[in-house]
């Protein structure tokens, strides 16, 4: 893995990421397709026409099903996605968190009650290392626990030490199963995660700590798990400095397109969300203007595209009306031509991004964009 800064503007940064499967250009979104799809019947030739670098995947949905097994032998998760991109691969952690109900924490690992049938799973550091390494994605990320952004210091505190304890079991693990002559990806690389809730000095020390792993790259997780947008920039302001300013910062499901920017400005440059996918398939759309709703009724005769100027497979061809009619039925066609939009504006967005700091641009075009955006949703 090459990780070469290109340009900076104050903490900013303008970057490619050399991998295996192929370069990534940051700042990067990456498109989220948790069993190993997009919802909303979007297909790989769709990704590849909006400008899609990465995809994600997550290891504990897929050990679910199909079963990680069942991918290794058809080839690897590229081959079983028809994609040959890079993928990332979640670790399963942030299960520990939403998966709250079903699960029990303990140093060797997690015990989940399946989200499916309620069978019984376990999952630890090797565990994860082992199924991500069986899916041969271009990035793994460790396990870890993600504690409740309001969780009291007596509990994050411990949680991160453990946290630290498993990455260390990551990498080692990691490290042997790469160096195996079977290995489906033995390039595949390892992102830590730095863990904290809103501490500042417990995200400082654990940046700190696992900084000294040198690792292929860093997550920032457990933010946008209830905190407030304001919460989660003072985060970033006071931990982003600690991490290796030679490797990928990466911010764990955020966010908005505010939030990316902010984020952006305060070095980060991967980012994922569910967000542009979700929304798409329910009738809310991103523009440069704001966020508009298609299934308000004053839509009904604009035969307008989404928006105007917008070069995505729904705009180029659809009016507003259509699409309308589409969700309104219950047309598939209608969620899967929404959420292309959605992915397509923010594959745009970063790609402008990254321009705007080639430039030394990036603060005005900031302001631009939000002021566009008004910041806030709503409908024109």
């Amino acid at each position: 893995m090459k990780y070469r800064i290109i340009c900076t503007q104050g903490r900013a940064k303008r970057a490619e990421m050399e991998t295996v499967h192929g370069t990534i250009q940051t700042p990067v979104f990456m498109n989220v397709g948790t069993a190993a799809a997009i919802k909303g019947a979007v297909s790989t030739e769709d990704l590849e026409q909006i400008g899609t670098q990465v995809q994600l995947s997550n290891t504990y949905h897929l050990h679910v099903r199909p079963g990680d097994e069942k991918i290794r032998q058809l080839g690897g998760l590229h081959r079983f996605m028809s994609w040959n991109r890079p993928i990332l691969t979640d670790s399963g952690g942030f299960q520990v968190f939403s998966l709250a109900g079903l699960r029990r924490i303990r140093e060797e690992g997690v015990t989940f009650r399946c989200h499916i049938d309620g069978h019984k799973i376990f999952m630890g550091p090797e565990e994860s290392m082992r199924i991500q390494s069986h899916l041969g994605s271009t990035i793994a990320m460790a396990f870890d626990e993600c504690p409740p952004a309001r969780a009291e210091r007596s509990y994050v505190q411990p949680s991160v030490e453990r946290t630290t304890r498993w990455l260390m079991r990551c990498k080692a693990e990691m490290e042997r199963l790469n160096a195996q002559e079977d290995t489906l990806n033995p390039d595949q690389l390892l992102f830590g995660i730095n863990q904290g809730a809103v501490y500042p000095d417990i995200r400082i020390e654990h940046a700190r700590r696992i900084s000294e792993l040198e690792l292929d790259g860093y997550a920032i997780g457990g933010l946008a798990v209830g905190e407030t947008h304001e919460e989660m920039y003072a985060i970033l302001e006071e931990t982003v400095p600690y991490l290796p300013k030679d490797r990928p910062t990466y911010l764990m499901g955020v966010g908005t397109p505010a939030n990316i920017l902010e984020a952006v400005e305060r070095g980060v440059d991967f980012f994922d969300c569910v967000y542009p996918t979700r929304n798409g398939r329910h009738g809310h759309l991103y523009t440069n203007f704001g966020k508009i709703n298609l299934f308000n009724a004053k839509y009904e005769l604009d035969d307008r595209p989404i928006e105007p100027g917008c070069r995505c497979p729904a705009c180029r061809r659809y009016s507003r009306a259509y699409l309308r009619h589409l969700l309104k039925a219950k047309e598939m066609l209608g969620m899967r031509l929404c959420v292309l939009h959605n992915l397509y504006f923010y594959n745009t967005m970063m790609a402008e991004i990254r321009l705007a700091l080639e430039k030394g641009e990036f603060a005005a075009y900031k302001k631009r964009k939000l002021d566009g955006m008004g910041n806030i949703v709503y409908d024109k």
